[in-house]
């Protein structure tokens, strides 16, 4: 379960939420103890693991008061965080101590003046810096730190942007595999919201053109997580590359996440609206037994009614119309 503590974040990333998000107030967002009690009823129901995201999860407060509530939470086994990484140098001492089982940084690019124009601002030197102290940290731990890219053409982002890249793209972030203990994740561009204006890379092309470079290329058939990616191992690189391709490998025959939002609504798929509103269920009233039955039948129902695939491809069949950091990216 993906759960989206806060829709709020510290960029303004152009294909997420370039002019910023219109708040709701912090009373329509879920408390921590309020995620804490869905958690409980969805190890009940045999969830195991869950991501704690945003927007960006550490501008929120209590996020890693959060992150120890839900390790202490029978029956989940493990937690982590997907991060723009900003803050995580200044957080990285606590999400430790709160027991964090793993850490994703997204990071589009190396070249600091494109990535800041992208995230609207943002400092590269402080994700890297987070990136490395993270290694330092958890150096002989078996807490995977991992990189997200959007796979997105950075030339012509950068054109479009005004800004003077003329980097090679997306091998510049194989370096990251190299150099460091890191799996380094493609990821395509979701079409929702801001995303439906760029293009993201075909990965069989990505593939292709890694296979070129590197002829000693092999698939890697190590467990990695509990995502959908499919990785790849590089001769002498530390780290592997993989591919997460909603769209051209579309791969929701084993998908098995559900998604919390921020203001507690619970979806089984990212291209439907379909959902169960649990906050509500939290704040009608009647004692903890009867709001936690109800919880639970909630939750079962939105479950089982996860729909057999996406139809991304089909743009018209969508009926999901928030932007991704309402739901939860």
């Amino acid at each position: 379960m993906r759960i989206s503590i806060t829709d709020r974040c510290n960029l303004r990333c152009r294909y997420c939420m370039p002019d910023g998000v219109k708040c709701v107030p912090m009373s329509q967002i879920l408390t921590l103890e309020e995620y804490a009690r869905i958690a409980t009823c969805g190890a009940l129901l045999g969830i195991r693991k869950i991501k704690v995201t945003g927007g960006e999860p550490l501008v929120r407060l209590g996020c890693c008061d959060l992150v120890r509530m839900l390790k202490e939470t029978r029956g989940i086994e493990k937690v982590t965080i997907t991060t723009n990484g900003i803050l995580l140098e200044q957080y990285l001492g606590q999400l430790a101590a709160a027991g964090i089982d793993g850490i994703n940084i997204s990071l589009d690019t190396l070249d600091p003046g494109l990535y800041q124009a992208l995230t609207g601002g943002g400092s590269l030197l402080a994700v890297l810096k987070g990136l490395e102290q993270a290694l330092q940290l958890f150096q002989g731990k078996p807490i995977p730190v991992k990189i997200n890219a959007v796979s997105l053409e950075l030339k012509a982002v950068a054109e479009g942007l005004g800004c003077g890249y003329d980097g090679p793209g997306w091998p510049e972030l194989l370096k990251l595999a190299r150099d460091y203990p890191v799996d380094v994740r493609f990821i395509e561009m979701m079409p929702i919201g801001y995303g439906k204006q760029y293009r993201s890379l075909s990965h069989k092309e990505v593939l292709a053109k890694l296979q070129e470079q590197y002829p000693g290329l092999e698939k890697d058939g190590r467990s990695h997580g509990n995502g959908p990616a499919i990785y790849y191992r590089i001769p002498g690189f530390k780290g592997s590359i993989g591919f997460i391709s909603a769209i051209h490998g579309k791969f929701c025959g084993g998908c098995n996440r559900i998604r919390l939002t921020s203001q507690g609504y619970l979806k089984s798929c990212l291209c439907y609206e379909d959902g169960k509103d649990l906050r509500a269920v939290l704040r009608e009233g009647g004692t903890k037994e009867e709001t936690d039955r109800k919880l639970l039948e909630a939750m079962k129902q939105a479950i089982w009614a996860k729909p057999m695939a996406h139809c991304f491809e089909h743009p018209e069949q969508m009926t999901e119309n928030k932007d991704m950091m309402k739901i939860g990216g």
